[in-house]
């Protein structure tokens, strides 16, 4: 098996998560505007460019000590981070509740579409054949089809101020939905618990195995091949 120095893994990695992160927050302002709410868009955050969204944290520095301690201590771990949040003001949408569903999903979905591209990247790859960009392409789409896996699953975790706990908000009666919200603030603190006792991992790890056999269904990805090269980039 190929096994990618730190600077190679980074290189891989780079281009996947910054897209990854920067345009699930993009999408959230874009379906916002779609149903009424102009906030993101007033304030320049509808855009495909990553400067406008780059966290230098979030976005930077915290997968990069994931990366490196990944490599160093061995792989298998949870890949994530965040860029600046894009400002959404719920009560300017049209339906505010009705509405929040869309908002909300628009991030998983962007991350889903992406995780397709960065597949067929791989058959793009794999289609060079023996030519000097082939691997490195194919190595960089099994990146971005990990990165946006992960990020599409651990935002659909049905827990404020995460997007699936916004779904969660939108589809409960109203009294439900308000005592739900109220967990907004708390929200970070229990998943990083659920992070640090190994309850986030064995909840993620089966839903991120499915969506990417998904992902290989859709694209005519062999399943083995499109895990084996995600082996590579995670060793």
């Amino acid at each position: 098996m190929i096994e990618l120095t730190l600077i190679q893994k980074i290189a891989v990695f780079a281009i996947p998560v910054i897209f990854a992160i920067t345009l699930h927050e993009a999408a959230h302002g874009y379906v916002a505007r779609y149903f009424g709410d102009m906030t993101a868009a007033a304030q320049g955050r509808i855009s495909i460019n990553p400067i406008r969204h780059i966290d230098p944290v979030g976005t930077i520095l915290v997968p990069l000590l994931i990366l490196v301690a990944s490599k160093l201590l061995g792989g298998g771990a949870i890949l994530f981070g965040w860029a600046k949040p894009v400002p959404v003001n719920f009560g300017r949408l049209r339906r505010p509740k009705q509405d929040m569903l869309w908002v909300a999903l628009a991030g998983p979905g962007m991350n889903l579409a992406m995780a397709v591209f960065w597949a067929l990247m791989i058959q793009f790859g794999h289609a060079l054949g023996s030519g000097f960009a082939s691997l490195p392409l194919m190595l960089m789409g099994a990146a971005g089809v990990f990165i946006n896996v992960i990020l599409m699953a651990l935002n659909l975790i049905p827990l404020p101020p995460l997007d699936g706990g916004r779904v969660a908000v939108s589809l409960l009666p109203v009294r439900q939905a308000m005592k739900f919200a109220k967990l907004e603030p708390y929200g970070l603190f229990i998943l990083l618990g659920l992070l640090f006792t190994g309850i986030l991992g064995f909840i993620l790890w089966p839903v991120i195995s499915v969506f990417i056999g998904l992902v290989a269904l859709v694209t005519g990805l062999e399943p083995g091949q499109l895990v084996g090269l995600i082996q590579v980039v995670l060793a």
